[in-house]
């Protein structure tokens, strides 16, 4: 076996389930799951008429490339949503399908790291755990930049030291950020971009959350966008990531995009091509009429505000908590009086409520100043207004009685 699995770490569902284990909730309440971002609300008819319609796509064996229309349908999109200059996206050689941004961004370090050269890979903490994942297997040394409200829920790249700036290969960036839904500038962007292009390390922006925010005149920018208005129209040691999941609320579909440097692309097609990671061409019919359409989306969109307001609403009378940037996580921080952390907080909340949500320490790591996610609950407002609304309620009661 390869040595590198024993350094991964347990992932988060598997610690929540352990914490879970010999707990019976009340059988009188369902379960109300708020641990998992996975979106419910109904995805497109058209998407699935579109899906029958090119069933008979099965009897071919799919291009690892993906379809031509498919990719012009994304450089439209990516032109549209971040304002680019008109055909700076070449299709050909500037994108490529992938199925989901989580198998994209763990394959990615695999093939963009050397790992004869003792290098590093950044991220934030917490992070969506697929980067530390993929940095350990690719024999890479993590370095994490804790987010806490003092620097925004930012990674602070003006703090990380030049011997670690130096060995860097790979910056992992989740903008929307997971879990805590802060949001970067196009400033923020264009200083990662510039410390890219100077000490020579490839930026990985996860994007997948871009399309979940709260204001329709003022969207999350975006790394490509950032990289444009800087001139660097060749979108230099630049790499973004999107997917259909959130945005379209189809996880299932596995339908996403890596989009940027053409020579980064080249060689991560290249890898894709032995790996065996080609998307089946009905999906990715389907997946064009998703990118192709907008309507559906700004509805997606109205459905969260409706969510985070009823939610917010509710639990504000007993918790500090407010509508973060963008995506669909509230990072709550448990009130130091309850003598609680996050984990039992978590269990305690399943036990008396029956409701599920994921202890922040198990998106985090410990760091010499601590870990950034403990005494914080992530709670994913993916379940229906209704379901959302009753969590809210039994979530306060269970803070009243604390």
């Amino acid at each position: 076996m390869n040595p590198d699995l024993n350094s991964l770490f347990p992932y988060p569902f598997e610690k929540l389930n352990a914490l879970k284990k010999g707990i019976t909730p009340p059988a009188s309440l369902t379960h109300i799951a708020l641990s998992i971002g996975e979106p419910k609300h109904p995805a497109p008819r058209f998407i699935f008429d579109e899906l029958t319609k090119q069933l008979s796509a099965l009897e071919k064996y799919p291009l690892t490339k993906g379809l031509l229309t498919l990719r012009k349908s994304i450089a439209n999109w990516l032109t549209r949503r971040f304002k680019l200059i008109q055909n700076v996206l070449d299709p050909e050689q500037h994108i490529l399908p992938v199925n989901g941004t989580r198998e994209a961004l763990f394959a990615f370090a695999q093939a963009v790291i050397d790992r004869s050269k003792n290098p590093v890979v950044i991220m934030p903490n917490p992070f969506y755990q697929i980067y530390e994942g993929a940095a350990l297997l690719a024999g890479a040394t993590p370095y994490y930049l804790n987010t806490t409200p003092e620097n925004n829920h930012l990674p602070d790249l003006n703090s990380i030291p030049e011997d670690v700036l130096n060995r860097c290969q790979l910056l992992y960036l989740c903008n929307p950020g997971n879990p805590t839904g802060a949001v970067m500038s196009v400033d923020y962007l264009k200083y990662a971009v510039n410390l890219a292009q100077q000490y020579n390390f490839i930026i990985a922006a996860d994007e997948c959350y871009s399309e979940i925010y709260f204001d329709e005149s003022n969207p999350p920018a975006g790394l490509l966008q950032a990289a444009a208005d800087m001139g660097i129209n060749d979108f230099k040691r630049c790499v973004v990531f999107h997917s259909l999941s959130k945005r379209s609320n189809l996880p299932g579909l596995r339908s996403g995009f890596v989009a940027g440097d053409a020579d980064i692309i080249a060689g991560f097609l290249k890898y894709r091509t032995y790996h065996g990671s080609a998307q089946p061409y009905h999906h990715q019919y389907a997946s064009i009429k998703a990118w192709d359409d907008e309507q559906h989306v700004i509805d997606n969109r109205k459905e969260y505000a409706k969510k985070f307001a009823a939610v917010i609403e509710i639990l504000s009378p007993v918790i500090d908590v407010s509508l973060p940037d963008a995506a669909f996580y509230l990072w709550l921080k448990i009130p130091t009086k309850y003598n609680l952390d996050d984990t039992a907080f978590a269990r305690n909340l399943y036990e008396q409520q029956n409701v599920t949500v994921l202890p922040g320490q198990f998106l985090s790591r410990e760091t010499g100043s601590g870990n950034p996610g403990a005494q914080h609950v992530r709670i994913a407002l993916v379940a229906p207004v209704e379901e959302c609304i009753d969590a809210a309620n039994r979530i306060k009661h269970y803070l009243q009685t604390l």
